[in-house]
């Protein structure tokens, strides 16, 4: 009973690393408290999932125990060559239907998962077990697992966890268990090595292949859109929390700090939400303060605005950049005395700045130009 909770978990967890799920759920954790993210992950993999084991169970029931063996071991060689297949970068895709936090990741990950690999190898594992509801606790709990260390990882160690090696490590665990399915379950009359050397040898030229193009991938710096998408926020984050530090010029105009009643005050506590992993709660109030007139370092707010805009600009997904819009009506509140809104892109929005303050929109423009040739000539080399 054990052993297939265990084997449940640890072929789902391997499988789902650096997967779209990993990506759907620190996407969500950036809009919604983390434990509604995770009740809603539950939600949807039991319910997907139920359903794969429910479907594994009656397959075991209608079809001969070692043709149901077979097929599994076949089905996990597969899994492994599919866990090493360079993966493409694909936009995120959520359901527009928006029912509350749980219950939209819910429905996200119920239908993300429909026809994926994990949802195949829970029915693989179900049509070969005694407990399914063993197998059932396994999968979920692989999913959330695999979910919460996303959501870690992404926010907490960017690019640090190698990922072509989980990838490897995932694709080693399946093809474990499939070959020895196989050899468990094929009849003695084909274990013959005339008949096994030329398939080992086939399929050791198919991994081959996949490793040396993941490898290749991994050499050329192509990461996966959970890792590069993470580490870009989390630098963002950690470069703002730094000139944050520099803008304000002292007390002379404010005698005592007012903490997030002033826009640096607040712009702080975002940041430190963000890098801390905590949802930002916006306290309803007036900041009567003009804050074109305190002390601030204009060319750092200029500087932590470009920054933003330059990163709003790059990830283009507007539920990971809910705190860096933040972050932007701050400075804006700061430089032109309220918060811009109503443009709808880059263009529109520099275009809107010139209308309020032409001067200020040069020095913008300018330092947005210089931002993005930098980026540029660091790329070439």
């Amino acid at each position: 009973m054990i052993q297939e909770l265990i084997r449940a978990f640890l072929l789902i967890f391997t499988a789902e690393m650096g997967d779209k799920t990993q990506i759907l759920a620190l996407a969500f954790a950036t809009r919604f408290p983390i434990r509604k993210v995770m009740l809603g992950i539950g939600m949807g993999i039991i319910l997907n999932h139920g359903l794969a084991v429910a479907l594994g169970s009656y397959l075991s029931r209608v079809v001969p125990l070692s043709t149901v063996q077979l097929i599994a071991g076949a089905a996990f060689v597969c899994f492994a060559l599919w866990t090493l297949k360079p993966e493409q970068e694909e936009e995120e895709e959520e359901p527009r239907m928006q029912f509350g936090p749980a219950l939209t990741v819910a429905v996200a990950f119920f239908l993300g998962e429909l026809g994926d690999k994990t949802q195949l190898t829970a029915i693989t594992l179900a049509a070969d077990a005694k407990y399914p509801l063993m197998i059932l606790a396994g999968t979920v709990s692989g999913m959330l697992a695999t979910g919460a260390l996303g959501i870690f990882v992404g926010k907490k160690l960017g690019d640090k966890i190698p990922e072509a090696g989980i990838k490897i490590l995932a694709a080693s665990i399946f093809m474990f268990f499939g070959l020895q399915k196989l050899f468990q379950t094929i009849p003695a009359q084909f274990l013959r090595v005339k008949i096994v050397l030329p398939l080992i040898c086939l399929l050791a030229l198919v991994v081959f292949y996949l490793l040396r193009s993941l490898i290749r991938q991994r050499q050329a710096g192509v990461q996966s859109a959970l890792i590069a998408k993470a580490k870009l926020l989390h630098d963002y984050y950690q470069h703002m929390k730094e000139d944050l530090d520099q803008i304000c010029l002292g007390l002379e105009y404010c005698c005592v700090c007012q903490g997030n009643r002033c826009a640096i005050g607040e712009s702080k506590e975002i940041v430190q939400s963000a890098l801390t992993d905590q949802a930002w709660q916006a306290e309803a109030q007036a900041l009567a303060t003009n804050h074109r007139e305190k002390p601030f370092a204009e060319e750092k707010v200029i500087d932590c605005l470009v920054d933003t805009l330059w990163l709003i600009n790059t990830i283009q997904d507007e539920k990971s950049l809910a705190k860096a819009h933040l972050i932007r009506n701050q400075m804006e509140t700061i430089l032109f005395g309220r918060p811009l809104s109503g443009f709808e892109n880059l263009e529109s929005y520099f275009n809107h700045i010139r209308e309020i303050d032409a001067g200020l929109a040069g020095k913008i423009d300018d330092m947005f130009d210089s931002l993005l040739r930098k980026v540029h000539l660091l790329r070439i080399e």
